[in-house]
């Protein structure tokens, strides 16, 4: 008796044709993104295609959509990853609907709509809304260094970024003295001189170099002449703020009068003297990212700021270049309150948790004022005695209110509520450097990134229930 096997047959052609929506299962993640950004308003996508239907079709806005959502949701943030995937992953075929979009129509398109994708933080906020997943009553802010797309190894200074902007441009003499010689180089085309229809050439020119101008102001130049422009452009704004701020400082002691109207020592004996040139680094690849401290070190990177609930969804996310906290908690909590407005949600935050770094007077005066009770450590909670010059004021009596059961029972639940956020988004689906470069940028990347664990909350709330 001959073995026994299922037949294998891969030249068997389909009687019919194939159905897609029986490739997966009827709980897939997949399923769910693709109700979702049916609910959501894509009208700000929409809205920068042409009406008149000319021009080379383009990708469904949708499509793409519902494409980044699923990819980020999966931890696959490269554009050539995701092409790789829609031609190999089921799940990725059935959103793009056989169709494969190459890594430069997914990196213009997240390039061209980036406040658009920021805007669907938004859009799945309400989704878990509707699900009764968000919940205000405790809310806790908290921040994560995530890499820059550079290297600390470009960082310059302002002498070593002189010096390359030198050197370019005496090569760019040399390139052009062999390119042109006794020419000048910026004689007009043979067709522009001659009159007619020379004005409007120029027009038509000087109109595309508008557009391209303000399409590349939010972002980080390719060329690396610009870029160390740009850089070098920082360090000077840098001294300038600087040395006005030092003499503003000086005058004020040279006054010797306190702002109590107290006299103190006059002229500080020990000033500070701003050198001639900007003093500090700038990084060449990325001059918007900053040297961040993190308990590991420095790396060079953002500090990605998030709002959560007590069941982690993300309500509120934002990037700045600090490596303090500490000023970050107003701006947090009035986007969190801005993003809850808009969203439709009615229910107030009533009590704020966050770390010792948040500690700032003033924003937690001011997120009090809102009539939101806030619990911020005076110091950080491994530490036995107090923190030289806070005792007395405010810290004692924070100190008070968490000794209490009514503040200690909530502000325990800071780690439970937030760090889970980080740990996931950054460990689990690897997003631990941005992809992009730029402000716009950096920020419609970590918007998104917290738009998908939302919506992996969702899901698993759905298939739990």
């Amino acid at each position: 008796m001959s073995q026994n096997f299922v037949a294998v047959d891969r030249e068997q052609a389909f009687l019919l044709p194939p159905d897609v929506r029986e490739w997966l299962p009827e709980g897939h993640l997949a399923w769910l993104i693709l109700d979702a950004v049916a609910e959501m308003d894509l009208s700000a996508f929409y809205a920068a295609y042409r009406r008149d239907g000319w021009g080379r079709p383009a990708y469904d806005p949708a499509m793409m959509v519902a494409l980044l959502l699923y990819s980020y949701a999966r931890g696959e943030r490269s554009s050539r990853g995701i092409e790789r995937r829609c031609g190999e992953d089921v799940a990725y075929r059935v959103i793009s609907a056989n169709r494969v979009p190459d890594h430069s129509t997914l990196a213009r398109f997240r390039r061209d709509h980036e406040e658009a994708l920021a805007g669907l933080f938004g859009e799945v906020l309400v989704l878990c809304a509707r699900a009764g997943l968000v919940n205000v009553g405790l809310i806790a802010v908290d921040g994560t260094k995530v890499h820059a797309n550079a290297s600390d190894r470009s960082n310059l200074t302002y002498e070593q970024i002189a010096r390359e902007i030198l050197a370019e441009a005496e090569g760019v003499d040399r390139a052009e003295d062999e390119r042109f010689g006794e020419r000048r180089g910026d004689e007009l085309p043979p067709e522009f001189r001659v009159s007619g229809d020379r004005r409007k050439r120029l027009q038509e020119a000087r109109r595309l170099l508008d557009a391209e101008r303000a399409a590349r102001s939010s972002e980080v130049p390719q060329a690396r002449s610009e870029r160390l422009r740009q850089a070098a452009r920082r360090l000077r704004e840098d001294h300038e703020l600087e040395r006005r701020v030092n003499a503003d400082y000086e005058a004020w002691r040279a006054r010797g009068i306190s702002a109590d109207g107290r006299r103190f020592g006059g002229r500080d004996p020990n000033p500070s003297p701003v050198p001639e040139t900007p003093s500090g680094i700038a990084n060449t690849t990325d001059p918007q990212s900053r040297k961040v401290k993190t308990p590991r070190g420095y790396m060079q990177g953002y500090n990605a700021q998030a709002v959560t609930t007590r069941e982690q969804i993300v309500i509120a996310a934002d990037v700045n270049v600090d490596s303090s906290d500490a000023g970050h908690l107003r701006p947090m909590i009035t986007a969190a309150c801005d993003e809850l407005q808009a969203a439709g949600i009615t229910q107030h935050p009533d009590v704020v948790v966050a770390d010792a770094g948040y500690w700032k007077k003033t924003d937690i005066e001011h997120v009090v004022n809102r009539g939101i009770q806030t619990l911020v450590c005076p110091e950080a909670l491994k530490r036995s005695t107090p923190r030289p010059g806070r005792d007395g004021g405010l810290y004692a009596f924070m100190r008070r209110v968490l000794e209490t059961d009514a503040g200690r029972a909530p502000y325990k639940q800071r780690q439970a509520m937030i760090e889970p956020v980080f740990a996931h988004i950054k460990h689990n689906r690897h997003a631990t450097h941005f992809q992009r470069r730029g402000r716009s940028a950096r920020r419609s990347e970590w918007r998104l990134i917290a738009a998908t664990h939302n919506l992996l909350k969702l899901w698993r709330h759905q298939t739990a229930a």
